[in-house]
């Protein structure tokens, strides 16, 4: 049977893989796995969830599954996924709960769980929470029953941590933030204005259907466009529940999150606030990041794919900095897990330290030619194991021949395989992962 958990908590079509019923009981096992310690109190929960309709059910099936198990819920309406983190801290909750599908299309929905204080779960805890799912317990009855309510200063607190996490002014700087209609709709934009900028948000105007359709961190187009048309100094964009955040320069070129990650880590270098000169990021990133880095006297640790493993050695070595291609960008001193709305003001910020475009600032980084194809299939561990697809990787990588690299992965939240090829012309690359990928899609 296929573990329930993905890379980043359970996700599935919206009542049909994630039913209510599925949340229910998701929520009351959780409850007595990480609220085993809450005693002689009982367990208090954040919920949080982005602006999708379907996250209205959920909520409802996983409030009530606390309530069931008597855990009180602590609703906080629709936030970013780090709001949830930090409150859940913020609140001393015991754990706390996101209903988000993050950058997927509207009909998908997901659940993803924070410890006490705020950190993502590791394997094991997962683990015991799905075998907690198939051993039901007697429910508490009367006044042992768990009570729902409405957190009223949740947007207020979440605001504040980020206006004292980056004190510089932002006076002068005029952003375009593309808000994917989603979770930062309303924070974000105030976020950005709060800390002194002029803000021109896009795609702002959640209606529960309209979430990441065309918009955000995964269609970077119409912010370029906008970005040209209002003569901005930068424009920003984030994921359905703004843990990612992506930039355009004011030339329309897009920044990703390989390239926020060398901008911020030389600032927190020349600061001296780098621990021991080291860097997270994942195997996705590019090469020419590990190549500014080792330029810088900074070193790279790479972790596999997931913003969870960059945490885990972000916490395991006390490390500063980490952060993905796609935007998850980790500050351990200002939050325990990717925040795209904190990520987009430390990089304005930077702007407006130095007083350098974005475009020179990003231009530390020489990007090696990178295509990447996502491969539709049935069964994505079972193809990329495959004897064929394994013989092209080989083949490729001889053609290669230390120029580059490719990496071929099954997708941790959808039923794809990522045919990754770093290359030295564009040209290749593309012809290379074009060849992986239609071995893939014979398979």
């Amino acid at each position: 049977m296929a573990r329930l958990f993905g890379t980043d908590g359970v996700r599935g079509r919206a009542n049909d893989q994630l039913t209510a019923e599925l949340a229910l009981a998701l929520a009351s096992a959780a409850v007595r796995v990480l609220g085993a310690d809450a005693h002689p109190t009982r367990p208090r929960v954040v919920v949080g969830r982005d602006p999708r309709a379907s996250g209205e059910l959920l909520e409802a099936a996983l409030c009530a599954g606390l309530a069931a198990a008597g855990a009180d819920a602590v609703r906080v309406g629709v936030v970013p996924t780090p709001a949830v983190a930090f409150l859940t801290a913020d609140y001393a909750a015991d754990f706390g709960v996101m209903i988000s599908a993050s950058h997927n299309p509207m009909p998908d929905n997901g659940i993803k769980f924070f410890a006490r204080g705020g950190h993502k779960l590791p394997d094991h805890v997962e683990d015991a929470i799905e075998a907690a799912m198939a051993d039901p317990q007697e429910r508490p009855v009367g006044a042992a029953v768990g009570r729902i309510v409405d957190a009223t200063d949740a947007e207020s607190r979440y605001l504040a941590h980020l206006a004292a996490a980056v004190p510089t002014s932002l006076d002068g700087v005029t952003l375009v933030v593309d808000c994917a209609n989603g979770a930062a709709s309303t924070v974000g934009p105030h976020a950005y204005e709060a800390a002194g900028a002029r803000v021109i948000p896009i795609f702002a105007e959640p209606d529960g259907l309209n979430i990441n359709d065309g918009c955000g961190s995964t269609h970077l187009g119409k912010l370029q466009a906008a970005v040209l048309e209002h003569g901005a100094d930068l424009g920003l964009a984030h994921d359905g529940d703004a843990d990612r955040c992506l930039a355009v320069d004011s030339t329309g070129a897009i920044v990703d999150g390989d390239m926020i990650m060398a901008i911020l880590a030389l600032a927190m270098h020349e600061a001296g606030d780098l621990t021991d000169d080291v860097l997270v990021a994942t195997v996705m990133s590019n090469l020419g990041l590990h190549l500014a880095m080792k330029a810088a006297g900074i070193d790279v640790r790479v972790t596999g794919v997931g913003d969870r493993y960059v945490l885990e050695e972000l916490r395991s070595g006390g490390y500063a900095l980490g952060g993905e291609q796609s935007g998850h960008i980790v500050v351990p001193a200002s939050g325990t897990t990717g925040d795209g709305v904190l990520t987009g003001l430390m990089l304005a910020a930077r702007m407006a330290q130095t007083g350098r475009r974005l475009a020179d600032l990003a231009a530390v980084m020489t990007v090696l030619p990178q295509e990447l194809i996502n491969v539709p299939v049935t069964d994505k561990h079972a193809v990329a194991s495959a004897g064929s697809v394994l013989a092209a990787v080989a083949e490729a990588e001889s053609e290669l021949d230390g120029t580059g690299r490719i990496l071929l992965r099954p997708s941790g939240t959808e039923q794809l395989v990522r045919v990754m090829v770093e290359a030295p012309t564009p040209e290749s690359a593309r012809g290379i992962a074009e060849r992986v990928a239609a071995v893939v899609a014979d398979v």
